[in-house]
């Protein structure tokens, strides 16, 4: 699967703005993109080969099995990521909501208000529902059913691993959190009033190139 000229430019404009930021050590910047997934579904596929398509294309994903290590506390070690990212991508599977990890990342996820891309992966929105094995708190039932129904409301992509080809929807997904973060990182230099390149003057440019 082939890039756009549109894609291309785009990509190339955010990674030369981070070109010009201070960089400090790499593992201690806070992660941009978060990826919520059931590891026995789709660690080995889905997210580990968007991880790493991400990775290089110079951006900061943050997976569980790739960015912690022994001795690290999961709950901190992972709220904090979810919390300081700025886009998150959750890849829905059959068993994704028979864990608790993952939908308690969902609903921290939709209550940081961070923007969710769904990848609905062998699964139909229609086909998720919180299972509750009666050892989920009433308080906690109510915040994984609310996130879940937001996301399944959500325009995603959908992927079948029988008839599907994995490195399309992982580009297509590398893709949409590209667009994603210039659309957060505009909105956080428009806050702060800084200077920088607008996402309207990169897609209009990039239009007159496909033109």
């Amino acid at each position: 699967m082939h890039r756009s000229p549109v894609m291309n430019l785009i990509q190339r404009q955010i990674l030369s703005h981070r070109s010009q930021m201070p960089t400090p050590n790499r593992l201690a910047q806070p992660c941009d993109v978060f990826l919520n997934h059931r590891g026995i579904d789709t660690k080995r596929t889905v997210a580990s080969l968007l991880y790493d398509h991400l990775t290089r294309l110079n951006l900061r994903p943050f997976l569980d099995n790739k960015n912690m290590k022994p001795g690290d506390k999961l709950f901190d070690k992972i709220n904090s990521a979810i919390r300081e990212c700025k886009v998150g991508v959750t890849v829905f599977s059959p068993n994704y909501c028979d864990s608790y990890f993952c939908l308690h990342e969902l609903a921290l996820i939709t209550e940081s208000k961070k923007k969710v891309i769904p990848i609905f992966c062998d699964v139909k929105p229609s086909e998720l529902r919180v299972v509750n094995n009666g050892k989920i708190p009433p308080k906690e039932l109510e915040r994984f059913n609310s996130a879940l129904e937001e996301a399944k409301y959500t325009v995603g992509l959908t992927f079948n691993s029988l008839k599907g080809n994995l490195s399309d929807v992982v580009t297509s997904a590398a893709d949409i959190v590209i667009y994603s973060l210039i659309e957060v990182e505009e909105e956080e230099r428009n806050r702060n009033q800084n200077t920088g390149f607008s996402l309207q003057n990169v897609t209009e440019a990039a239009q007159i190139i496909e033109d």
